[in-house]
């Protein structure tokens, strides 16, 4: 909002008569927009850019040189076997958090109770409760502060927080049975707090470091640890989504979740959404090992579809000529880590800052919208340079035969030329 109000240029985007330095809208207005477009639309969004948009056409718009057929008639002439490439793989995209510790999630749990607790006796002018809010982060801090954590330290600082959570909670409960209104967004937060306790309580009293469904974060209770094996963070924390790169090099989400799961059951939807988008199976799916699973071979043997890597069962004799094969999928393969790397890089997927699942989903469908387009303009762009050389190159080939056919009085054949 200070950028619009300051900037003559954005206020005539927005479409203002004249410069003014008061802001034309509240902030609340953009928020309110933004969940407007919500996953799905910006779904439809990118289809609707990659269909209008055809990469492989050699000759831009407003060319009347050479009319050529367009791709969709192509396409339906074209008899419907198996052709193209689809790429498939699964990444994460991290969210903004902090490495999550159960003594910093207890921690904050205590002071958003304590908070909840302070923002009821101020509205209903009630005599706040002692709550022993030193002690609580004096006892915190010793841990957090300590070189040395060994388990029984860790375990006696947990125990701490704990019933300082379960006196507070008592509290709160209390003035809530006296008959305050709770708010939505209270509900919400009590939920996640009496389940991040319950958790933490369960693992201290059973010694062990694994919960199903656990919270990593009390402001986000739905991202969850998305192990990955990775060298650098084997362990992330976000939304874990499968992407698909066909033969333009056009990316799609296939799956969008922020629970764990199982990338090789994406692979026989990934290509049935194919089918449906051009006629066709493709030809060739390039995908990781985690993906060569028996059902995955069974469906893509069953409809001629060639999946990348070695078949089941016993070597063959002469290896030679599937090692050429698995090298150039491997080769071809890098395009979908190139898209990787550049949606995480410039397009927004390397660090989600929005909180909400509506919102976090919205980012991600935009990271992949600016991907696509920033692909599209680099195709366009190549596309529009070879145009104008090989326009150029035609004049000058006229030219030159112009010129040896007035001097020589021959004519000249454009093969010949």
């Amino acid at each position: 909002m200070e950028e619009i109000a300051e900037n003559p240029y954005f206020q005539y985007f927005i479409g203002l008569p004249g410069f003014r330095q008061k802001a034309p809208f509240v902030p609340s207005l953009m928020v309110e927009f933004r969940k407007r477009l919500t996953d799905d639309v910006l779904s439809e969004i990118n289809e609707m850019i990659l269909d209008d948009n055809h990469p492989d056409d050699p000759n831009p718009p407003g060319d009347d040189d050479s009319g050529s057929q367009s791709s969709s008639e192509a396409a339906s002439e074209s008899p419907e076997s198996n052709a193209g490439t689809m790429i498939l793989d699964a990444t994460c995209a991290p969210q903004n958090i902090e490495f999550p510790q159960d003594i910093n999630l207890l921690n904050e749990s205590r002071e958003n109770l304590a908070h909840m607790v302070d923002e009821t006796c101020y509205l209903y002018n009630w005599t706040k409760p002692r709550m022993y809010r030193r002690n609580a982060r004096r006892d915190c801090l010793n841990l957090i502060r300590s070189r040395k954590r060994t388990s029984k330290r860790i375990r006696r600082a947990i125990k701490k927080q704990r019933q300082y959570i379960r006196r507070d909670r008592d509290y709160l409960g209390k003035l809530l049975a006296d008959g305050c209104e709770r708010t939505e967004k209270l509900k919400i937060r009590l939920v996640t707090i009496d389940k991040a306790y319950e958790q933490q309580r369960y693992m201290y009293d059973n010694n062990v470091r694994k919960v199903p469904d656990r919270i990593v974060s009390i402001s986000q209770p739905s991202i969850r640890p998305i192990v990955r094996g990775k060298a650098a963070t084997p362990v992330e924390f976000g939304a874990k989504l499968d992407l698909s790169l066909d033969e333009r090099g056009m990316a799609r989400i296939e799956k969008l979740s922020f629970d764990p799961y199982n990338e090789s059951d994406v692979l026989i939807m990934a290509a049935m959404r194919y089918c449906e988008r051009t006629g066709h199976f493709p030809e060739r799916i390039l995908a990781d090992k985690i993906y060569w699973n028996r059902a995955n071979l069974r469906f893509c043997r069953e409809r001629g579809i060639r999946l990348s890597g070695p078949p089941l069962g016993r070597p063959k004799k002469d290896p030679r000529a599937d090692r050429k094969l698995e090298y150039t999928d491997n080769a071809d393969r890098i395009e979908m880590e190139r898209s990787f790397a550049a949606a995480k890089h410039s397009d927004g997927l390397g660090l989600i800052r929005t909180k909400p699942n509506s919102s976090t989903r919205s980012s991600i469908q935009l990271s992949v919208i600016a991907l696509n387009v920033n692909h599209l303009m680099a195709v366009l762009l190549c596309a529009k340079f070879i145009w104008a050389v090989s326009r150029v190159t035609r004049r000058m080939t006229q030219g030159v035969m112009m010129v040896f056919m007035v001097q020589t009085g021959e004519p000249i054949e454009l093969a010949h030329c």
